[in-house]
Parts: C-alpha cells; structure tokens; sequence
C-alpha cells in the first residue's frame, strides 16, 4: 500500500521524493533500534549505493545483477521505477541522492560519484568553505562538473526581532547565544539574512534551518516575513 500511496504522489506531483544516504555515525541511536553498527561502514554504502542506482538504470524489461562484498541480487527485475529524473542524470530516472558529511576523502568521493546534493550539516562557519571544496574537487577528478551538484548546509535556526527577543529564544532551547550566532544561522533578522548570503557567496544554493522549539510558531512567522523576501 505505501509504495502504491508513494508512486500516486509521484504521479500527480511530477516527483518530490528525494533519497538521503549515509553511512551512519551514531552508535548509541543504532543500539535503541537494533540496527548493526559495524567499524567499516563506507564500504556497504558504496555497495548500497552501486545497487540503487544500479536498479534505477536498468530499462524495463531487463534484468539486474550485482555481486559485491555485502549485497548480492540476482535476475532482479528492478522495479518498480521512480518517475522522477534527477538534475546529475536527466536521461534516466532516479530519485534525487542527497549526501553530506565532514569526512575529507571518502564522503566527497561518494558524492561525487553518486549525489545530486551535497550537504554540509551543523559546520563551524570557518570550515564550511574548505569541505565544500573538496566535494568540487572531488568532482572535478572523475570528470563530472562540479556546478552539476548542489551544494546545501544545515544548521539550528534563532531568530529574533531585536537582541531580547533572540536572547529569549536562545533561552528556550537551552543554547548559548554567543555560541548559536557564531554558527547557527542566529541572531537578529539582520544577522541571519547576512550569514545566508555569506553561504550563498560559498556556492550553497539550499539551507535546511532546523527548528528546536517546535512551539514557537511565532518564530516561524518572523522567518517566513522579515528573513526570506530578503534572500538572493
């Protein structure tokens, strides 16, 4: 039922599914739901990766293999396939592949090879630019245009009509003012429409703004009024 209520979506939206992958970092949250957490985790994403994709590609009508270390699929029909046809590969169908992480050789690789976005999650701001300069290097060694890759950054948002009002917020999620504006997107509106801009200058085309107090509506409203008409 879930894949016929998924492919139905797809459909009438014309596809805004999108697929984040990665190999994982937290063993205490694999432990609570009895996922295995093993040392060598980039090599089942690479292989996990090789199979998606892998199934995507393969026409209708034909059949896939595929023998790794830790996957092996035979005669696999490879279906069904998304209607979606990703900005990296638009002469074939897959849903979009978002990946991120701080890793500087193996995880730029990765989403170099396989990645339509590259996200670069809760970064000190003087470490941004270096990690996104890997990805595009990164890219540029296997022949694939770096500008083929979106490149999108996510952080805590604090928001605040004047000082009082952000040092009030900071508050309620517990957080240090000084430290949410040194790196979140935080601050007065002023200050978060300039650290926003600043990223857009690094290449990100895409934020992910992750709200703590999920009771601050109010929050949301000055976010959405005073911050976004003010975006590139």
């Amino acid at each position: 039922m879930l894949a016929i209520q998924v492919a139905q979506v797809d459909q009438m939206s014309g596809g805004r599914v999108e697929l984040g992958l990665g190999a994982g970092w937290y063993a205490a949250e694999h432990a609570a739901y009895g996922i295995p957490f093993p040392e060598r985790r980039f090599g089942i994403l690479t292989e996990q990766l090789e199979v998606i994709t892998g199934l995507w590609r393969t026409p209708i009508g034909q059949r896939f293999d595929y023998a790794g270390e830790h996957y092996t699929l035979v005669d696999s029909p490879a279906l069904p396939k998304p209607l979606q046809r990703p900005r990296v590969a638009p002469d074939r169908p897959g849903v979009p592949i978002i990946m991120g992480g701080s890793g500087p050789r193996r995880t730029p690789a990765l989403a170099a090879r396989f990645a339509d976005e590259f996200n670069v999650p809760f970064t000190e701001t003087d470490a941004i630019g270096a990690r996104l300069a890997r990805v595009r290097a990164a890219c540029e060694a296997i022949g694939r245009p770096a500008d083929t890759l979106v490149l999108s950054a996510a952080h805590v948002l604090c928001v605040g009509a004047d000082e009082a009002e952000f040092a009030r917020r900071a508050a309620a999620i517990r957080r240090d003012p000084a430290e949410l504006r040194r790196d979140g997107y935080a601050g007065t509106v002023s200050d978060v429409v300039d650290r926003l801009g600043a990223l857009a200058e690094l290449g990100v085309r895409r934020v992910y703004l992750q709200v703590l107090d999920l009771h601050d509506l109010d929050h949301l409203e000055l976010v959405a009024r005073e911050v976004a008409p003010q975006l590139p």
